[in-house]
């Protein structure tokens, strides 16, 4: 999963590729309807036609967590209404355990469960993963009748234990006008139901599936066929605009990863926020073995928009590596209501997130000097978090403190750890190696249906690279030292450097904010002690000036994130107008943008006789 707050980005998991076995008999399957037609005060209705039940009970579950996730989101908070029926309609005797899970009683008579599901877009507060206790919107549901619909099947479906390994069948009544966009194929030709296949529950809950008005895009990537769907709730965007920028980048990807090959069909699925107070708040992506859902706002500029959709969609791609490829029996027998945590999120997200920025200079992306520039960030937002504790430990114990608040260290430190390991390999090789081909040495000792186990994977890796590598995963991953990044990047020719980077008209450092929030009189002013920057002074802004409109637009607690999101893609030059009120007087305000400039800590690169080695790391 990747996560945005502002500039700010986080990332996501998997697990089993085991098939069941299948059969014709009706008894034998999961049969699961949602109705997608009959949507009543914001609800749907789920139907399951149940498998045969010997036991005199049967417990049916929602899921706690899911892959990718890394917290306890409690779908069954959504879910209203579960009854239980025999063959002729009769009620069964249902007891809830819990907030995620039912016993029915009478098991062996048991013949059809039903439920309501509310979606949890409308009542979003924050961001989520630290700021709010909602669900990540990528890994949420949307329920906005005849308009959108966002399937993460693992908030619509349940599944009964005992029976994980079932074959499901779902079948999708919809609108006619709504188009469902999944890797999956649908098995109706007609308008109005889809009807889609999956070996077992696992499976089934990673191909969300997308409903809104058409508008997708697909293209071949080699062998791959991508496609590309896009709700905008606006019609501001389209897939088709979106597409040559996401095919450039696609493209470069598979170029970068070579022979892994995981999916021969690949979704992305684009929901855009309008940012009201009922509407998707999470911004970034969760992964899927064949598919990503993404959330944006949909105010942002197209610029900003292809290149925060580059970052995310680029990470989440990345996933096919590990942990779809590469992973231990904790992510390959998932457990959706008591699952036990592995310990190496460092390679699960960080050398996924690394993957997903090195690529880029790699492929001429970005610049080299960006990409200095993003590793420096990442350095100075992992000093914000606790950098002696064990990542190994934080990882397995992630989801409770002290650990759980140390999560967001998976995107920072996480991928500093990749780029570490990737320069010892470059280095004891002379730039032969690097932690790509570790990754493609991993996956030919596993590959996607064999795991590994926790314990063992140091050795593995030590066992195909070097003692040095070994050595550098006991001393600062499992052990509690703190990485001394300025030795790792000198190895390279790169030391550290002030440098000059973009700032924001309404943030110092990146998310400081200098404007705050008078709750008496709803207004929000310039903080009094903050430094005039050249935006401010482009203008002729002052301390405690009160924002009351920039480009006619009123600026109110419900619309204040969107003007800050959508200043990132502000232009020095442009036009702007702003209405403030200062000492009480309303002043009217004509001018250009100039956006401020911040120095910070950076590298560069300044050995020259450790160029040829420096080549080999960004671009071989």
């Amino acid at each position: 999963m990747k996560k945005i707050i502002l500039t700010l980005a986080l990332a996501s998991f998997l697990f089993s590729c085991k098939t069941a076995t299948t059969t014709d008999s009706k008894q034998n399957e999961v049969d699961v309807t949602i109705d997608l037609v009959n949507v009543k005060e914001d609800k749907v209705m789920v139907s399951i036609m149940t498998p045969t039940f010997t036991t005199q009970t049967a417990t049916f579950n929602i899921p706690k967590i899911v892959p990718g996730t890394y917290s306890d989101d409690d779908y069954g908070k959504y879910i209203d209404d579960v009854k239980a029926f025999d063959a002729k309609g009769n009620a069964l005797r249902i007891t809830k355990l819990d907030v995620n899970s039912y016993t029915i009683s009478d098991a062996s008579k048991l013949s059809k469960v039903t439920y309501l599901v509310n979606d949890t877009y409308d009542i979003e507060k924050g961001g989520g993963f630290g700021e709010s206790d909602d669900v990540f919107s990528p890994a949420g549901t949307n329920i906005d009748a005849g308009k959108n619909f966002m399937l993460n099947l693992h908030g619509f479906v349940g599944y009964f234990t005992t029976k994980e390994e079932t074959p499901y069948k779902l079948t999708v009544n919809h609108p006619a006008t709504l188009l469902g966009v999944s890797a999956m194929n649908d098995l109706d030709a007609s308008e109005t139901n889809d009807v889609f296949v999956a070996s077992k529950y696992a499976s089934l809950v990673e191909m969300p599936i997308m409903y809104s008005k058409p508008d997708f895009t697909s293209f071949m990537v080699d062998d791959m066929e991508i496609i590309i769907s896009v709700y905008s709730p606006t019609g501001k965007y389209t897939a088709k605009e979106i597409t040559p920028y996401m095919e450039n980048m696609m493209r470069a990807q598979k170029k970068f990863l070579g022979k892994f090959d995981a999916t021969k069909k690949y979704a992305i699925l684009l929901y855009l926020s309008s940012m009201s107070p009922t509407d998707a708040k999470g911004f970034g992506a969760l992964e899927h073995p064949t598919s990503t859902t993404v959330v944006m706002p949909e105010m942002m500029g197209l610029e900003m928009l292809q290149e925060q959709l580059k970052d995310v969609v680029s990470h989440e791609f990345f996933h096919i590596v590990t942990p779809l490829t590469v992973h231990s029996n904790e992510i390959q027998y998932f457990d959706f209501n008591k699952p036990q945590m592995s310990e190496h999120l460092w390679m699960y997200e960080g050398v996924t997130e690394y993957f997903a920025n090195l690529f880029q200079v790699n492929q001429e992306l970005i610049a080299e000097d960006e990409f200095y520039e993003r590793m420096a960030d990442k350095i100075a937002q992992a000093a914000n978090m606790n950098d002696k504790m064990s990542f190994t430990k934080m990882s397995k114990n992630v989801l409770k403190e002290p650990y759980k608040d140390q999560y967001v260290n998976v995107y920072q430190k996480g991928a500093l750890i990749a780029m570490c390991l990737d320069i010892e390999i470059r280095e004891k090789s002379n730039g032969q190696k690097g932690i790509l081909q570790l990754m493609q040495d991993l996956s030919n000792e596993y590959g996607t249906k064999k795991a590994f186990k926790d314990e063992e994977l140091f050795s593995k890796i030590t066992e195909l690279t070097y003692p040095s590598v070994g050595a550098f995963l006991n001393k600062y991953v499992a052990g509690e030292t703190p990485i001394p990044y300025a030795e790792y990047f000198a190895k390279m020719g790169v030391t550290e450097a002030k440098i000059e980077a973009n700032g924001n008209p309404f943030l110092v450092g990146g998310n400081q904010p200098i404007i705050s929030y008078n709750p008496e009189t709803k207004e929000f002013f310039y903080l009094p002690e903050i430094e005039i920057n050249a935006f401010m002074k482009e203008l002729g802004l002052k301390n405690n000036d009160v924002i009351l409109e920039i480009n006619g637009e009123k600026q109110e607690m419900s619309n204040i994130n969107s003007t800050v999101v959508g200043s990132f893609s502000w232009k020095d030059g442009e036009d702007i107008t702003m209405k403030i009120k200062r000492i009480g007087k309303e002043i009217n305000i004509k001018g250009k943008v100039v956006m401020p400039k911040e120095t910070k800590e950076g590298y560069m690169a300044t050995d020259d006789s450790k160029a040829t080695l420096r080549q080999a790391w960004l671009k071989g």
